[in-house]
């Protein structure tokens, strides 16, 4: 986190944390219908009750939102953590520990349900849900992200190094190659990814650390098209002291994402 994060990140938590349990079951909201699903790890358990109130405190609410832990977590979740169980949301545990969980329990669960994935180390603007669904009634069967990447080939046709994908700073743009970056909010429409998806010994074999290249390749091999939203608004907020231990240590600084994707390419022929 940058120094400059510092205060915007610590008068944002302290708002979200003020509220009460029992204010945040707002069954007043409007509901959209879509499932936001998203998971964790042991480091981030005792701050990612503030993602989750930020969750349950959008302008428009999500019918439901559900954190996937590791089985093994089950005897070790904080209050602040727990007692945030309700109607809404609910905390599911599998057996699975790499980061793709976040997505795939949920598409075999709710297959016919609107999907939207998020990151556990942020707080989302109270419009985040909103404005992703707002962009999902104009291409409703688009992948739609606020935050994204575009992927870049050398002239050979060759995957080029992972610093090399610029960050995309057009809206309401889409093109074969544009990436969604999981951070920022990505709404998967129903039967959007090839099946392959829930493969598990192939996702663990090509991008074992790598969960948004592996569903970037699910959506092209199902020609499904990505699009940045129009309205990507502010970036999330992340959380004080969420960082101690992060995929982008090894995805990005390591150049790991060039790795997989390049696993993704040679498997899948996509160059």
């Amino acid at each position: 986190m940058k120094l400059k994060e510092l205060p915007l990140s610590w008068w944002t938590a302290r708002k979200l944390a003020a509220v009460k349990v029992s204010e945040l079951e707002r069954k007043e909201a409007l509901v959209l219908p879509v499932i936001v699903s998203l998971t964790s790890i042991p480091s981030r358990l005792d701050i990612i009750h503030l993602t989750i109130r930020s969750l349950l405190l959008q302008s428009k609410r999500p019918e439901k939102i559900i954190l996937w832990l590791n089985e093994q977590l089950r005897e070790y979740l904080p209050a602040s953590l727990s007692q945030l169980q309700n109607s809404v949301f609910e905390i599911r545990y599998v057996e699975l520990t790499c980061s793709h969980r976040k997505l795939i329990h949920s598409l075999a669960a709710f297959p016919e349900k609107i999907i939207v994935t998020c990151d556990d180390d942020l707080m989302y603007n109270s419009t985040w849900l909103e404005r992703l669904y707002d962009d999902h009634l104009r291409y409703p069967r688009s992948v739609i992200a606020h935050e994204c990447r575009l992927i870049a080939f050398s002239g050979r046709g060759v995957p080029a190094p992972y610093d090399q994908w610029k960050t995309e700073s057009r809206t309401d743009f889409s093109a074969p190659w544009l990436m969604p970056i999981g951070y920022g909010g990505v709404l998967y429409p129903p039967h959007s990814l090839h099946e392959d998806v829930q493969n598990r010994e192939l996702f663990l074999q090509l991008t074992p650390r790598a969960d948004d290249l592996w569903f970037k390749a699910m959506s092209y091999r199902a020609g499904t098209e990505t699009r940045r939203s129009s309205n990507p608004g502010n970036k999330p907020i992340p959380i004080i002291a969420s960082q101690k231990e992060s995929l982008k240590k090894t995805n990005v600084k390591q150049d790991g994402n060039y790795q997989q994707w390049l696993a993704l390419c040679e498997y899948y022929k996509f160059c």
